[in-house]
């Protein structure tokens, strides 16, 4: 895993406009044969804990979770990664309201659309609608996170909005915590509530 992380690391670096040689050579020393595009850490965090949960070695296969840092880097990435670049399968998430730009985006990067799976809204909302608010609670209340809860369903801004809107804003009102309950909720899945567009990602890999 930590010579994936090196090549995670190296490709954000060519990204942003760094030399492709470090990632170029890593890829190719660790046989990464395919990259899920997801839009942030939390989303590699789902990903690769639904994928250990499965007895699967992402690594191992040669499967590198890719963050791009929003959706709008698809084309960025989908050049690099993609026929164009390092001629890596490409598979990944994105947002219904964000499936026109992707589908631009890998056209012109000579990329299929035909493995990448729609959230509704993103993958945070998925997980809070197939968990359903209650058990999400619970696993604030286990984290130890109950008393932050309680405080911000009480600030003025959430009042009159549903459960689930309060819950989905909750994940993004600290830094890290995104990411940290994008792995809780999914351990917290039961094998058949895991949302469609996760599950449909890991059976395609």
């Amino acid at each position: 895993m930590a010579d994936m992380r090196a090549f995670q690391n190296a490709l954000s670096d060519w990204a942003s406009g760094g030399s492709g040689e470090a990632a170029s050579d890593l890829a190719e020393r660790l046989r990464v044969r395919t990259a899920v595009l997801v839009e942030g850490p939390s989303d590699v965090a789902a990903v690769e804990t639904l994928a250990e949960l499965r007895g699967r070695d992402l690594a191992a296969e040669g499967i590198c979770v890719v963050s791009m840092g929003g959706a709008m880097s698809v084309g960025r990435y989908a050049n690099l990664l993609g026929p164009t670049g390092l001629a890596l399968r490409l598979v990944g998430l994105c947002d219904a309201g964000e499936r026109r730009f992707y589908e631009r985006a890998l056209r012109e990067a000579g990329a299929a659309l035909d493995a990448f799976f729609v959230c509704e809204r993103d993958l945070e909302d998925e997980l809070i609608r197939a968990l359903g608010t209650a058990r999400v609670e619970e696993v604030v209340r286990a984290e130890g996170d109950l008393r932050a809860w309680q405080t911000f369903r009480r600030q003025p801004a959430q009042h009159g909005r549903s459960r689930h809107q309060q819950t989905r804003r909750f994940l993004s009102t600290k830094k890290g915590r995104k990411i940290r309950y994008g792995h809780l909720l999914v351990e917290a899945l039961a094998p058949d509530l895991t949302p469609p567009p996760l599950e449909g990602l890991l059976a395609c890999l």
